[in-house]
């Protein structure tokens, strides 16, 4: 194995799943979900449902109930864009720490396998207000891992760090051709409710600000197409 990706069983983790195979090979890569406890299941299960889709191999991780806190994991918090109980200016759906563990567990089970690279999908320019979604703490998590290694050509891959939303559908595209667009589409779930509503941009409540950034970049891609 050369590679795992962080698998939630949304889009920006399903394009990275497209991404790593087109990369490293189908045989290479192996794809990681994590359990937290987090409002409910459908992504998890999008998340086999990808892996099976695209012949990998897949492990779920159960993360201890109660260490992870926040609107995602608790749904008698709002979701809101402020009012985070880490810090009042961070939206209520920041899960303090959440990438920075998930990636030292993945950087753990890669690494004693053999593997020398995790993708992640986190992105700074659709930002949602997350800290751990920025280049720098990637930088500084990736440089720590090489450390702790003694490993210096470890490698903290995000493809979609810079890419909007529109742009993240048209590079599912060019990796994984309509097919994994229309997957992405279809059989994906990023909304923080866990609506799955039918749209044209997917299942969703459409009001979150999940489904409004999903959304607003699916018309946009749309329209690049036009």
């Amino acid at each position: 194995m050369k590679a795992g990706v962080l698998l939630s069983g949304g889009q920006d983790s399903a394009t990275c799943a497209f991404w790593a195979v087109h990369e490293f090979g189908v045989g290479e890569v192996c794809a990681l979900s994590f359990d937290y406890g987090q409002r409910h299941a459908r992504e998890l299960q999008a998340a086999g449902e990808l892996c099976t889709e695209l012949g990998l191999p897949h492990r779920t991780f159960q993360v201890p109930a109660g260490i992870l806190r926040s609107a995602l994991t608790d749904p008698s918090q709002p979701i809101a864009l402020t009012g985070s109980t880490h810090a009042p200016h961070l939206p209520t759906t920041f899960v303090p720490g959440r990438n920075l563990l998930f990636l030292t567990l993945a950087m753990s089970f890669v690494a004693s396998r053999g593997g020398h690279a995790l993708v992640t999908g986190v992105s700074a320019v659709d930002f949602s207000g997350y800290p751990d979604c920025r280049r720098d703490t990637m930088d500084a998590l990736q440089q720590a891992c090489r450390l702790g290694l003694d490993d210096p050509q470890f490698t903290i891959h995000t493809p979609l760090v810079s890419l909007s939303k529109a742009q993240t559908w048209e590079l599912a595209r060019r990796v994984g051709g309509e097919p994994a667009v229309d997957f992405i589409r279809r059989r994906t779930l990023t909304c923080y409710r866990g609506d799955e509503s039918p749209n044209d941009w997917g299942m969703g409540c459409g009001s979150c600000p999940a489904c409004e950034l999903r959304s607003r970049g699916w018309e946009e891609f749309q329209a690049l197409q036009a």
